[in-house]
């Protein structure tokens, strides 16, 4: 099979198995890419996360990771939400958790796939290969907006002009030589919509970010006490934030995702705050069995929470409250003394 035809046959293979976006990569990233990886790490802005520290060199390029790769294909899967996640933010008293993470995890989906897209291109076309979702030092984002899949917004998330932010991405790497595409030409434009909504000015500049003040970096990947700067910002979101993802101008174009496994749980759907309040450790396990809530684990989840009942300014929830300044946890005894505090303020105003 001639080049041409043979992406076509993947193309072809990968929206069969259940991919909605296919692209080709090259296997280099630019000087750029690498700069600002390194740059971003040298201001301290990956917080928590030293990971990102480590391996640098293999964070530069796809090459860097797997030296005899020779051509990344990037498939994306829509997880589209059906409604807009900012209306979300004006129930106080109900909990905003980021659409990706309503029901299943993800990643379990993604990789199955890019596993049977993997089998059957080393059965047709013997070669090698591997492939990766969000679990290896891919600059995935970088990677993807070198093709025609979408372009790297000014929130430094991936923009796709059909699905619009919501692209769950995957690659496989191949020792097959495929012609990389012509990347998407980035369509922001003058508009800083995603930056100008920012709760906590995580953007210091477009196409950049700060993790540190990212409301998903704090409530996710932020293993300590929350600064209490950004506590009444966070308002009542208590696992991420998809505020720069909803704004985007570009998802008018977005559709609903069609998978069941995406599609909120009931008990995700708006779930009161307070309902998370009695949550021990085998209860919060078991009520985010497969869902990728469960590796914050109890104690940081019960810390978002107790923010998010703090900013709900819903005083008629003490009594769920005031048991957790007793908690064994210091994390979670810590926000519910500061809960407390903003709760009994409002009911004195």
């Amino acid at each position: 099979m001639d080049e041409p035809n043979l992406k076509q046959a993947i193309e072809d293979k990968a929206r069969e198995i259940g991919f909605d976006a296919v692209g080709f990569a090259p296997v280099t990233l630019t000087e750029r890419e690498g700069a600002r990886l390194r740059q971003f790490v040298a201001n301290g802005e990956n917080g928590d996360m030293g990971w990102m520290g480590e391996r640098l060199e293999h964070r530069s390029s796809p090459q860097g990771l797997w030296p005899d790769v020779k051509s990344v294909i990037v498939l994306g899967t829509n997880y589209g939400p059906d409604h807009d996640p900012l209306d979300d933010l004006e129930h106080k008293d109900r909990a905003a958790i980021s659409v990706y993470a309503r029901n299943r995890d993800y990643h379990d989906l993604v990789k199955k796939r890019l596993k049977q897209l993997a089998r059957w291109l080393v059965e047709t076309q013997p070669s090698e290969v591997k492939v990766f979702v969000d679990t290896a030092p891919v600059m995935e984002k970088p990677v993807a907006a070198k093709t025609g899949v979408g372009w790297q917004g000014k929130h430094t998330n991936l923009v796709s002009s059909e699905f619009g932010s919501w692209l769950f991405l995957g690659e496989v790497f191949t020792t097959l030589d495929l012609a990389p595409d012509t990347p998407h030409k980035d369509q922001c434009g003058s508009c800083t919509a995603c930056q100008d909504i920012c709760p906590t000015n995580a953007f210091p500049a477009p196409y950049q970010l700060d993790a540190r003040r990212c409301i998903s970096y704090l409530t996710i990947e932020h293993k300590g006490h929350i600064p209490e700067e950004f506590r009444e910002a966070i308002g009542n979101r208590i696992y991420g934030c998809d505020d720069c993802l909803a704004v985007c101008p570009w998802n008018k174009f977005a559709s609903r995702t069609k998978e069941d496994a995406f599609l909120p749980r009931a008990e995700l759907t708006a779930p009161r705050l307070a309902d998370f309040l009695d949550l021990d450790d085998a209860g919060f396990r078991a009520l985010f069995t497969a869902s990728p809530i469960k590796r914050i684990g109890r104690d940081r989840f019960l810390r978002n929470v107790l923010i998010g009942i703090g900013n709900s300014g819903d005083a008629s929830v003490l009594p769920k409250v005031t048991p957790l300044l007793e908690d064994e946890s210091e994390l979670v005894r810590a926000m519910a003394v500061w809960a407390v505090e903003k709760l009994e303020q409002r009911s004195q105003s």
